[in-house]
């Protein structure tokens, strides 16, 4: 049953990739027209130089004048040859970077339109495999089936019509003996798929633990696991290797096994070719042709085996791309769907019975109603994994909820388009981000278009200003992704400012202040009160002391809010949040 699947998945995605290379048939339609032309002037030589053969007949007896036209013909032949091989290259070459460049393209558009879920549960460099490593060894078999496969399968066929045209009965000796290398080709080919396929799994899962690693390493340092993560990779890599043998192996021995079918041919064509020289039924030159024949037929079968081999690890790496690219994207919006304008949005929220898990069997968010009135300061604290960030991501609807509702403006979010309703928010992690490019793109990557005064004005109020200025070329000062020119502190400063130029109406903080220092942050959080005034902010703090002046503080704990209220009301009725306030500032435990 494997067996059979495997082989129904190879044609599958086999059938795919031909719709992937049709936009590019004109392309295609030139390839063959010279693979044609090449492999015509190509048989047509050994005709040439037989003729030759002929025309020396013996001492004495050399017709010069007919050797010299076949040379000349055979030179005319072999530049035309080369000319034609030469388009050919170009485009077959033009028609492998054409796709595998619209595969990027449509891997990399297929990103932001996937569920945040599917994401979550796939390793980055698993992922990063798919749209990097397996699209260019899928190129790399694609070049090289395009190359040979349309020469190759014209020789055979080109060959066998001029040797039908010469002498029967000596081709009837090549057809018979050719169905062996076909039969062998096929055994072999459809074992390598399988190892093929198991090979490109494990460089996938192997590259996602190189990049988890690479990013932990100081980490994996601190804890002193270096040993352990060596002896995990070896074991990673020790699958990778295994599969890969396996694979090369069954692909190894289908050259040799041609070569074997292909040295029975030969020396089939030479014995029946001489017995009949002997007996006059062909002459010397045309048993010439017949071997040179006999050679150019047997060479496209060790290219096409070769070939096959290659198909099978491309079809393999197309597989796992293909998977990528048919994951279910993120449910669309509705069709009329509210475009929440940032002008008019007061920041009135309305949570009302939400559920939600993650995994359908672990509860997480059960029943929570809240409503948050324009402009109030919604404070959310509680212990790790109570549901804060979760609630988070449902306000943003990075997830949709199970059950319930989530309203802004009196609108169900799900009938709000997904572009607005996160354009009416300004969303500040723990964990920043930074894109390569120079500080004030940074600054202004939700608002490409803002001007400098703008820039600095955003940077000023986050208090990034100072430490921007002393650096080599101020605000143009080209940065990575991973810039090693700031500290975590200065990195969240910059994420600060990115949302203060964007002034959104609405506000997500999630441990935004968590790398700054207590007097910086008294200063950050003194201009978000600016920025905020009359509008409606969502806080996530673990740092209690960050959120006394809160309008509004839930207490969650099992999904649940177990308080709500001021920070002094809380602490006087002496519940769970109270208990959270000792336990931060009393050292006591919960």
């Amino acid at each position: 049953m494997m067996k059979k699947m495997t082989g129904q998945n190879s044609r599958s995605t086999l059938k795919r990739v031909l719709g992937r290379v049709a936009p590019h048939r004109s392309y295609i339609i030139t390839s063959i027209v010279c693979a044609a032309l090449t492999t015509g002037a190509q048989l047509m030589i050994p005709i040439m130089t037989g003729r030759a053969v002929d025309y020396m007949i013996g001492a004495g007896r050399v017709d010069f004048a007919g050797v010299k036209r076949e040379i000349i013909l055979i030179a005319v032949l072999a530049a035309a040859a080369g000319i034609t091989q030469w388009i050919m290259s170009l485009c077959n070459n033009r028609t492998a970077f054409l796709v595998s460049r619209d595969l990027r393209d449509e891997a990399m558009s297929r990103i932001p339109e996937l569920p945040l879920s599917y994401l979550d549960g796939h390793l980055t460099g698993d992922l990063l495999s798919r749209i990097t490593a397996d699209v260019d060894l899928f190129s790399d078999g694609l070049l090289m089936g395009f190359t040979q496969l349309f020469t190759g399968v014209l020789t055979i066929l080109g060959t066998l019509v001029f040797m039908l045209a010469v002498n029967v009965r000596i081709a009837l000796v090549v057809i018979c003996v050719t169905p062996l290398s076909l039969v062998a080709a096929a055994f072999i080919a459809r074992r390598s798929y399988k190892y093929f396929q198991e090979q490109t799994e494990a460089r996938g899962d192997e590259t996602a633990y190189v990049n988890e690693r690479i990013e932990g390493m100081e980490v994996i340092r601190a804890f002193g696991r270096e040993k352990e993560s060596l002896e995990e990779f070896d074991g990673k890599n020790n699958r990778l290797g295994e599969s890969a043998f396996k694979a090369v192996f069954y692909s190894s021995i289908t050259n040799p096994s041609t070569r074997f079918v292909n040295s029975m041919v030969y020396a089939g064509v030479g014995l029946f070719g001489a017995l009949f020289a002997i007996g006059g039924g062909i002459t010397v030159g045309e048993l010439s042709i017949f071997l040179a024949y006999a050679n150019q037929y047997t060479k496209p079968f060790n290219e096409i085996s070769g070939v096959i081999t290659e198909m099978q690890n491309a079809l393999s790496c197309a597989a796992r791309l293909f998977e990528f690219l048919d994951a279910p994207a993120e449910i669309p919006d509705e069709e009329g769907a509210r475009v929440l304008d940032p002008a008019a949005t007061e920041g009135n929220v309305d949570i009302r019975d939400v559920s939600f898990r993650y995994d359908k069997d672990v509860k997480l968010i059960e029943n929570l109603s809240l409503q948050a009135l324009p402009g109030t300061k919604v404070a959310i604290v509680g212990p790790t994994g109570c549901g804060k960030t979760t609630l988070i991501n449902l306000l943003m609807r990075f997830y949709d909820v199970n059950s319930g509702s989530i309203s802004v403006e009196g609108t169900d979010i799900r009938g709000i388009t997904r572009e607005s309703l996160r354009a009416n928010y300004g969303m500040v992690l723990q964990e920043t981000w930074l894109k390569s490019g120079t500080v004030a793109e940074n600054i202004a990557y939700g608002r490409p278009d803002a001007p400098q005064e703008e820039i600095e004005r955003a940077a000023v109020l986050s208090h990034a200003d100072s430490f921007i200025r002393r650096l080599p070329e101020g605000y143009q000062t080209v940065i990575s992704g991973e810039s090693d020119h700031f500290s975590q502190g200065q990195k969240q400063l910059l994420t600060i400012a990115r949302v203060m130029l964007c002034h959104p109406p609405m506000l997500i903080l999630d441990e935004a202040t968590s790398s700054i220092d207590t007097r910086t942050e008294m200063k950050i959080q003194n201009a978000f009160g600016k920025m905020m005034e009359g509008r409606t902010s969502f806080i996530v703090a673990h740092r209690l002391s960050t959120i006394r002046e809160a309008d509004c503080i839930l207490v969650m704990k099992d999904g649940h809010i177990e308080e709500q209220g001021k920070h002094e009301e809380l602490l006087e009725k002496g519940g769970f949040y109270a208990k959270l306030y000792r336990s931060q500032f009393e050292g006591t435990a919960i």
